[in-house]
């Protein structure tokens, strides 16, 4: 922009020339006027200067250092900037080092040697309000912050507060400036009251961001004691020097007590689900004891029963009469039932109790080494003569290359058992029963030592999974949902599930007697028992085929 192109735009610009030499003051007149700036009064001391500068409050000053008087331009030009914040130049015919020295102490906005330019008047004059305008507008920002700002130097000398920073800490920036920051910022540990390390000081020690701890208090300049949380970070001139730090803070009180509100809500929201949880465990306990009263009230009614005809048979037979052999068969009969009732009623009992231990984590684990081949053979052939009475077919495909590994056989057992009685028990005539053992790999990912949600790899897991699948039965997926819940049952057949054991047509499995009944939970101890073996159980059920398959972690040692 030229001169003249710049005369509309500095015509607002209002300007105190402070100069003891008339005729220089008169030039600087005469060129502030042709450039468009106005000359609102020329005074020619120090003591004028501060009265003019606080009547006129003019946009700009010329300050000439020497002037006659006391003071001198250096010292008016300081008063004036610190209770008014009016811009200043400098205008001296001295260039030697100590005024230098000294106008700098001041952060002048300008320094203009005499004689004056006009061209050199102009730069300085829009350099100095371009520069000052920056300020204020940075000034401004840190004003209307909602957080405390400190700036210190690399001496740890305080050289800014915003008003917020007054606030908290009880000092104005005029007592603070220059002040050591220990003694204008004391922060102390809530707990222990002991003195706390500034975050300023950190800073520019380690030359990084510093973020304060928890739970430290401020004390004010009167002795109040503020939570605030902080943080601070150096600051660095354009090359790279660290001239200082700059610290940000604020009041943490209200954080604190929504903090604590927001615990108090949390605990109340825990409370709630724990009672809705309690009031849910009541309700499961009275459909438990309802369940299990009905399970335990029907084998024992039925063994009062077979008790009542037998001695109806042995008061017709006599003690030692064998001539009716239809007799001897009702007898052989009913004992059959109350061998099987209660065989029942032990079984149920026992897998309460199991269930029980499980879930107190009280259950004991022996682990021993199976060899997977010979153990699989032994829990089949268990099972291939009710598969041939029931004229089912069972295939069993075991990897050949399977070593041997350690678990808790009597609990594998169970598992197994419990699978292959529930396939055997629901699949129907000449369909097939498959039992498939393999092992694999599944990836496990690992996670950072210190950062927790970080994963940084994964490894190769091996996994021993052994699925048992029945043909010919499908299970809807409503019931497939349920079907580890306890005392859920799959009716297989409606009509036969009222039949009594004194029906005529009602058989009993005298090889597997857990074939004949069940009280619905035998799916669910398998679940537990396998979560119990650090493994997992999944069932899926389409194209009629049912199929469960148990994924235990293949343990190669103790």
């Amino acid at each position: 922009m030229s001169i003249s192109s710049a005369v509309e735009t500095a015509n607002m610009i209002q300007v105190l020339v402070v100069e003891d030499e008339y005729i220089l003051a008169i030039n600087l007149q005469e060129s502030l006027e042709g450039l468009g700036y106005t000359v609102v009064d020329i005074v020619d001391s120090a003591t004028e200067a501060i009265a003019k500068a606080n009547e006129l409050r003019p946009n700009l000053i010329l300050m000439d250092i020497r002037l006659r008087g006391e003071m001198d331009g250096i010292q008016a030009a300081e008063e004036i900037w610190r209770k008014l914040q009016i811009p200043v130049i400098y205008l001296t015919g001295l260039s030697d080092k100590n005024t230098v020295e000294r106008a700098t102490l001041t952060s002048p906005f300008g320094y203009i040697l005499k004689p004056v330019s006009e061209q050199e008047l102009y730069v300085a004059i829009q350099t100095a309000l371009e520069r000052y305008q920056r300020e204020q507008f940075l000034s401004t920002v840190l004003r209307g912050m909602g957080e405390g700002v400190i700036v210190a130097d690399s001496q740890l000398q305080v050289q800014y507060l915003n008003q917020v920073a007054e606030t908290l800490t009880g000092w104005r920036l005029e007592e603070a400036k220059n002040q050591m920051l220990t003694e204008v910022v004391q922060l102390i540990e809530e707990q222990t009251q002991r003195p706390a390390e500034n975050p300023i000081a950190i800073a520019l020690q380690t030359q990084t961001t510093i973020y304060l701890k928890n739970r430290i208090l401020l004390v004010t300049k009167n002795g109040t004691k503020i939570p605030v949380a902080d943080s601070a970070t150096p600051v660095r001139d354009k090359s790279g020097t660290i001239t200082g730090a700059v610290m940000v803070f604020r009041d943490d009180t209200q954080r604190r007590l929504n903090e604590e509100r927001s615990l108090a809500a949390e605990r109340a929201r825990q409370i709630e689900i724990q009672l809705t949880e309690l009031q849910r465990l009541n309700q499961l306990k009275e459909d438990f004891l309802a369940t299990t009263s009905h399970e335990m009230r029907m084998p024992l009614s039925n063994i009062k029963m077979a008790i009542s005809q037998l001695e109806n048979v042995l008061n017709q037979l006599g003690i030692l009469n064998h001539e009716e052999m239809s007799a001897s068969e009702s007898v052989a009969k009913y004992l059959t039932i109350l061998r099987s009732q209660c065989e029942r009623e032990l079984t149920l009992i026992d897998t309460l109790l199991e269930m029980r231990m499980i879930d107190a984590d009280v259950y004991p684990l022996q682990l021993t080494k199976i060899n997977l081949h010979n153990f699989l053979a032994q829990i089949i052939e268990s099972f291939q003569e009710l598969v041939q009475a029931q004229q089912q077919t069972l295939e069993i495909n075991i990897a050949a290359d399977l070593p041997p590994f350690f678990a808790d056989l009597n609990l594998l057992t169970r598992i197994l058992t419990e699978l292959l009685n529930n396939a055997c028990k629901y699949t129907p005539l000449r369909e097939k029963i498959t039992v498939n053992v393999e092992y694999i790999y599944s990836a496990n990912s690992y996670t950072n030592e210190y950062k927790q949600s970080e994963i940084i790899g994964s490894y190769p897991e091996p996994i021993l999974q052994i699925r048992i699948s029945n043909y010919g039965v499908e299970i809807n997926q409503e019931e497939l949902a349920l079907i580890f819940e306890p005392f859920y049952r799959i009716n297989k057949n409606k009509a036969k599930q009222k039949a009594t054991v004194f029906d005529p047509d009602y058989q009993i499995n005298i090889r597997n007697p857990l074939q004949n009944s069940g009280a619905g939970l035998g799916l669910t101890l398998v679940k537990k028992l396998v979560e119990h073996l650090q493994g997992s159980i999944t069932a899926t059920s389409n194209h009629l085929c049912t199929t469960f398959t148990v994924s235990l972690p293949f343990i190669q040692s103790q």
